[in-house]
């Protein structure tokens, strides 16, 4: 990250781990970026007093002392906008680690300043519009080819407009070189292909429109079950070795977004090392092409410095937004937001701020809000639908979803995928709960599915009904055994373990299975409740369930999964083929 600095005298008067308090600051601003020490570590402006400002540093402080120097640069926390994302692993900070590794080795050294983005690397550039053009804030002057999968339109700054007086012929320029220049109210203004934005601030929109298709993630839980909008937020909860990670990965590869953006956020150090290596191997199932070709991965492990953790979020959403304003639908994955509230509270108690529940600073609620609520479907400045989806692991200790982060978040998002201890320990993945999760967006993504199945409303509810009537009768069951059930309620307890196995578990190692189509998910579940409905009549004939048991297309059906894939709707249908035969032949012996 490059920094302007300018001359100061002032000096740190006091260290308590990641807080450093300096005297001589007459004039700083919150959330200014300052320089901390010898080494020039980078640190932002939290409280200011007179001449004494409170700053949290965004490296380790081992070894700075009182009297070091603080060099104040005038501007905000900012992240670098322009080609070159894409592709690249950050840390917090915007710190290209590559980079840094290539420098330096495996370790950040203190003070490490590199570029976010390559400032000699050319990009094909071509212009868009012509000379004399009237233009504004979010309006496309250029655009590049970023990678195989990503055209990057180089847009106007948000709050500039004039008429352009100069524009770039195609060719190759690097980032800093001028491609354009505006005559602006305030005079003429030379634009690169590179522009600052400030991570706190939320990027503007023209406005906020209804969400109008789904998120297809290829997970049959969630798509079908509890989908959620593009442009939506949702959170997944769940204690230790519950599969939160596993899932948010797998909402990374499969999802039709056309930009991801993965943050690590105070995850474990082995964790985040098998995303660095299993991403950019990860081939794009929608395009052939390499999946790091459309992702940003952001690393900020729990061995890194903790006020890194609390400002890494907003450098992915501020990522994300500029993705968005490019017309694009974006995905940002959080992993997790409860590490990052945690870092909040630590920098809180080192503030001296007043604990609220479980020592969490009292500004966490409107942290949270602030964070889920720079996503949404939305018009961008051009006119262009585009839409930012964000899912934030949470990690409640010892699974409980009553401590204040899982239940503040919920507070602000519409989608809520509970992750479920037993059903983990069971090996059931994903492991979230039909009856403790939900989704709002259900009747706002009914249309975009009705175009796919007409009868996937009825389907769906007819699917969660079963599994209810099963959790209520499971609990005679635990009292009195299976057996003193009727065939008619048994019935029920068959399809609910059929839905189970057969449609809710999904591995996510299976290369058919990993990834579920709309349309594959829609003639499965139809299948298994076919075989539900036509067996309540055949017992309702007389016919002992033990009959439906036997049939040989039950256990092919719990198999059906991993044996058809989305391009082999031909077996499916050939399977229905079959089970129509063998329930014909059953309703023939007792349907009189």
């Amino acid at each position: 990250m490059a920094l302007q600095t300018e001359k100061t005298t002032a000096t740190v008067t006091r260290v308590s781990g990641p807080i450093v308090m300096a005297s001589g600051m007459r004039g700083a601003e919150m959330y200014e970026v300052v320089e901390v020490g010898a080494e020039g570590l980078i640190g932002e402006v939290v409280r200011v007093l007179g001449d004494t400002a409170t700053i949290q540093v965004y490296e380790e402080t081992t070894m700075i002392r009182p009297g070091a120097p603080v060099r104040r640069t005038g501007a905000p926390l900012s992240v670098s906008l322009g080609p070159g994302l894409l592709g690249n692993i950050y840390d917090g900070i915007q710190r290209p680690l590559r980079e840094i590794h290539a420098r330096s080795g495996p370790w950040i050294r203190r003070g490490e300043k590199v570029e976010p983005l390559d400032p000699e690397k050319k990009w094909p550039f071509e212009p868009v519009g012509e000379v004399g053009r009237k233009v504004s804030g979010g309006q496309p002057i250029g655009d590049v080819l970023e990678t195989a999968l990503a055209h990057h339109r180089i847009l106007m700054p948000p709050g500039v407009a004039g008429t352009v007086k100069y524009l770039a012929p195609k060719g190759a320029y690097t980032i800093h070189e001028r491609i354009a220049v505006v005559e602006t109210a305030q005079g003429e203004r030379e634009l690169t292909m590179v522009q600052k934005w400030p991570v706190r601030r939320p990027r503007p929109i023209r406005e906020r429109r209804r969400f109008d298709e789904p998120l297809i993630t290829g997970q049959r839980i969630i798509d079908t079950f509890f989908p959620i909008g593009k442009g939506g937020t949702a959170a997944i909860p769940g204690g230790f070795g519950t599969g939160k990670t596993i899932a948010l990965h797998q909402l990374a590869k499969w999802s039709d977004a056309e930009i991801i953006v993965y943050v690590g956020c105070g995850e474990r150090g082995n964790e985040m090392t098998e995303v660095l290596r299993e991403f950019p191997e990860l081939v794009d199932p929608w395009a052939g092409r390499p999946l790091m070709e459309r992702t940003i991965l952001i690393a900020n492990t729990s061995n890194m410095p903790v006020a890194a953790r609390e400002v890494s979020i907003y450098t992915g959403i501020t990522l994300a937004e500029y993705y968005r304003d490019q017309g694009r639908s974006v995905a940002l994955f959080a992993d997790s937001t409860s590490r990052w509230a945690e870092a909040l509270r630590e920098l809180a108690a080192r503030l001296e701020e007043m604990p609220a529940e479980e020592g969490f600073p009292a500004s966490l609620p409107a942290r949270l809000a602030q964070f889920y609520e720079r996503g949404g479907a939305v018009v961008t400045l051009d006119g262009r639908p585009a839409s930012v989806s964000i899912v934030g692991a949470v990690s409640p200790p010892g699974g409980d979803f009553s401590e204040p982060v899982t239940q503040h978040t919920r507070r602000f998002i519409r989608c809520f995928w509970a992750l479920d201890t037993e059903l983990a320990n069971a090996r059931h993945y994903p492991s979230i709960h039909w009856l403790r999760s939900y989704s709002e967006y259900v009747e706002d993504v009914t249309a975009w599915w009705q175009r796919q199945a007409p009868d996937w409303a009825d389907l769906r509810a007819e699917a969660l009904t079963v599994l209810q009537r099963e959790d209520r009768l499971q609990q005679i069951v635990k009292l009195v055994g299976p057996d003193v059930l009727p065939d008619s309620q048994r019935l029920i307890l068959f399809a609910a373990e059929i839905l189970k196995d057969a449609f809710l578990a999904q591995s996510a190692f299976d290369e058919k299975d990993a990834y579920c189509s709309p349309k594959r998910q829609v003639a499965l579940l139809r299948l298994i409740l076919a075989l539900y409905r036509r067996g309540r009549k055949i017992i309702q004939a007389g016919a002992p369930i033990a009959r439906l048991r036997e049939m040989k297309t039950v256990p092919e059906l719990i198999r059906l999964k991993a044996a058809a894939g989305n391009d082999e709707m031909d077996k499916l249908h050939e399977f229905e083929g079959r089970l129509t035969a063998e329930l014909d032949a059953l309703e023939r012996e007792y349907v009189k």
